[in-house]
């Protein structure tokens, strides 16, 4: 697999030793995250907008409504920057200043193309789909016309991306050492609870697998 090259935007300065090259873990962020951030510039202003997400490849896509303006922005041709941040726990240090988080984050900058393709509008909204709700895009009625007619999609290749990872316990000072304030990582966590069925649902209805069984841990 390619690793990542840093372009003079993407490369991480500050907790640089923090900065992973292997693009295998910039892909492992975006899989573990369900919720990212688009960052555009609307009339000379940024805006910075959350919005699901999916990846096949190196491609990530986003979606929308056709009359969205962030999407629109994005697809006149403007720059972009996309980041997914998941938080793994809360670092409780001896002093103040040292207090800091656990996490992984993936920033990715580039242009976004608006994709045209009904072959690929197709493959997009699948990986989007199966992102979120695994094995709903064979298990539910896909787009119609109208549907499609309606919704943007944008394609952002990952070649220019970061990845920043802060694990372990917190960097104190000698000097706070022996202190006695209590230090450590109190770790967090988001769980899947009981499924709630819709009440227009006939009775009896039973939750199926992909459902049940996608409340995998995920850390955020």
């Amino acid at each position: 697999m390619t690793p990542l090259s840093p372009t003079p935007r993407s490369t991480v300065r500050r907790g640089a030793k923090r900065a992973r090259t292997d693009r295998a873990e910039l892909h492992a962020v975006l899989d573990a995250g369900l919720v990212g951030h688009l960052g555009v510039v609307l009339d000379g202003a940024p805006v910075v907008l959350p919005t699901g997400y999916g990846r096949r490849g190196d491609t990530l896509y986003v979606h929308g409504s056709t009359g969205a303006a962030s999407l629109r922005a994005a697809a006149a041709g403007g720059p972009v920057c996309f980041t997914v941040t998941l938080v793994d726990g809360v670092v409780y240090a001896r002093s103040a200043f040292h207090h800091s988080m656990n996490y992984r984050c993936a920033v990715v900058h580039g242009l976004a193309r608006p994709v045209t393709d009904p072959g690929e509008l197709l493959l997009g909204l699948e990986a989007l789909t199966e992102h979120l709700a695994p094995g709903s895009w064979t298990a539910t009625r896909q787009p119609d016309r109208r549907e499609l007619a309606a919704t943007a999609l944008l394609a952002l290749d990952l070649t220019e991306a970061s990845v920043k990872v802060r694990t372990g316990p917190p960097a104190d000072d000698e000097r706070d050492l022996p202190g006695g304030v209590w230090a450590g990582v109190l770790p967090l966590r988001t769980e899947a609870g009981e499924p709630e069925p819709c009440p227009q649902l006939p009775p009896g209805t039973a939750v199926p697998d992909r459902v049940r069984y996608r409340g995998v841990t995920r850390s955020s």
